[in-house]
């Protein structure tokens, strides 16, 4: 059974990009409990479709990307939980080398700051969005369009790898 089409996977699409550039666009999405256990399967999920999609677990893309999910999901388990609401992981893989994930959850009131010039203090957390920023090359919060809440983004623009089925690698 193709895993697109599982049960677990609710939205997990592949599009075909524009004729023109010829060139194919993923996207993944689903929906998880906003519990710890919710933010660790997004980050694996999140690692095991881009794997599939061709950018494998050590690639560069993988890695990142999977760290920020961890972030933000953890983010949006932590201080965008509202009782018996879930959380929605987005991922998307475009043309050539642009990924964009996105975490929404059903806070609006709780939006996080988007200055990462912040210097950390002696607490044991609050330093996610410091990695993010780091990691990401743009990253946000925009309202959710289909419900109350927010959605925090971040897009990397990676390097190909040369196992990847969908990518001409470069010459």
């Amino acid at each position: 059974m193709n895993s697109d089409h599982s049960p677990t996977s609710t939205a997990a699409t592949a599009t075909r990009g524009a004729a023109e550039v010829g060139t194919t666009t993923y996207e993944f999405t689903m929906r998880f409990s906003s519990t710890p256990r919710g933010a660790r399967l997004a980050r694996r999920l999140v690692s095991d479709r881009l794997d599939a999609w061709g950018h494998p677990y050590t690639s560069t893309a993988n890695e990142t990307l999977t760290l920020i999910t961890a972030e933000l999901a953890a983010n949006a388990v932590t201080h965008g939980r509202v009782p018996g609401r879930d959380f929605e992981v987005r991922l998307f893989a475009g043309a050539g080398v642009t990924f964009r994930v996105e975490v929404s959850d059903t806070r609006a009131e709780r939006v996080p700051a988007l200055s990462a010039n912040e210097e950390p203090c002696e607490a044991e957390s609050g330093r996610g969005l410091m990695l993010v920023a780091a990691l990401a090359d743009e990253w946000g919060t925009t309202p959710r369009h289909s419900a109350p809440g927010k959605t925090v983004w971040a897009t990397v623009r990676c390097p190909l790898t040369s196992h990847s089925p969908t990518y001409e690698s470069p010459r």
